[in-house]
């Protein structure tokens, strides 16, 4: 689940981040590929926003850029309260948030209690997991560590995230 820290990434637009654990144009999530090995991917590349390192550090958590499975970090961009369908435009490439990542019990194995850590609710009492969003890539490209991000909400009623 660990990914390490790198100063670029190739995005391959329809497949994921290439030479990740996830990249395809059908599902690759183990649990999911055995419920439906034919689905979509909606899972191409992991998006963490590092305030929710800050926030699991003020609870006693060390957690690092890469430990818990995403593929891009972002700051001061509240991926959560995103709409699904936006876009954000990031180095040479393109992504579609599709949804929220559900957080996995292997966070548990990095720390005990982390996964607990990760998870919220909305403002109406609803369960939120906070570890950050999935998307697909549209518009294939290099990605480099610093790179701006440009946010492109999506037309018509806004749809709240839900995990996928």
């Amino acid at each position: 689940m660990i990914k390490p820290t790198r100063e670029q990434i190739d995005l391959v637009a329809g497949f994921g981040v290439k030479d990740d654990a996830h990249y395809g144009r059908t599902v690759q999530h183990l649990y999911d590929m055995r419920r439906n090995p034919d689905a979509p991917n909606l899972r191409q590349v992991h998006l963490i926003h590092a305030e929710l390192f800050d926030e699991v550090a003020e609870a006693g958590f060390d957690v690092q850029s890469g430990q818990m499975g995403e593929n891009i970090t972002t700051r001061g961009i509240d991926l959560l309260h995103l709409p699904r369908g936006t876009k954000l435009s990031i180095g040479e490439a393109e992504i579609e948030i599709t949804g929220l990542r559900n957080p996995c019990r292997k966070l548990n194995q990095i720390q005990d209690g982390l996964m607990k850590a990760t998870l919220g609710k909305w403002d109406d009492g609803t369960l939120l997991p906070k570890t950050g969003v999935m998307a697909i890539i549209t518009r294939g490209g290099v990605v480099r560590a610093g790179d701006a991000i440009s946010v492109q909400l999506p037309e018509g009623p806004h749809e709240r995230l839900a995990p996928v």
